[in-house]
């Protein structure tokens, strides 16, 4: 199972912890983890497009850790995006992924 973990300062989001493979499908074929996947990496990569210095983060296989260092407006849309697909994808695919907020 993959494991979506919000850690907030106060209101904000201040880190997203990304672990684990959902189990849904043999590497290479598993949908929810490239979906996964997807959902972040476009998120992380469009967030530094608008600001180098936004946000740090830790890719391993199976691990995906964000830690925001700025906020803004834009910084904030685009993370409640993310936040918002992957709950859309949780509701489809609750046996291999799971949101803790």
């Amino acid at each position: 199972m993959i494991k979506v973990e919000m850690k907030r300062n106060k209101d904000e989001i201040s880190k997203i912890i990304i672990s684990g493979h959902s189990g849904y499908e043999e590497s290479g074929k598993d949908i929810v983890c490239a979906s996964v996947s997807s959902i972040a990496i476009t998120t992380v990569n469009a967030i530094l497009r608008f600001d180098q210095d936004a946000l740090t983060y830790i890719e391993k296989d199976g691990f995906l850790e964000i830690t925001f260092l700025k906020k803004s407006e834009i910084i904030s849309s685009l993370t409640s995006n993310m936040v918002e697909l992957l709950e859309e994808l949780q509701k489809q695919y609750s046996n291999y992924l799971k949101i803790i907020k």
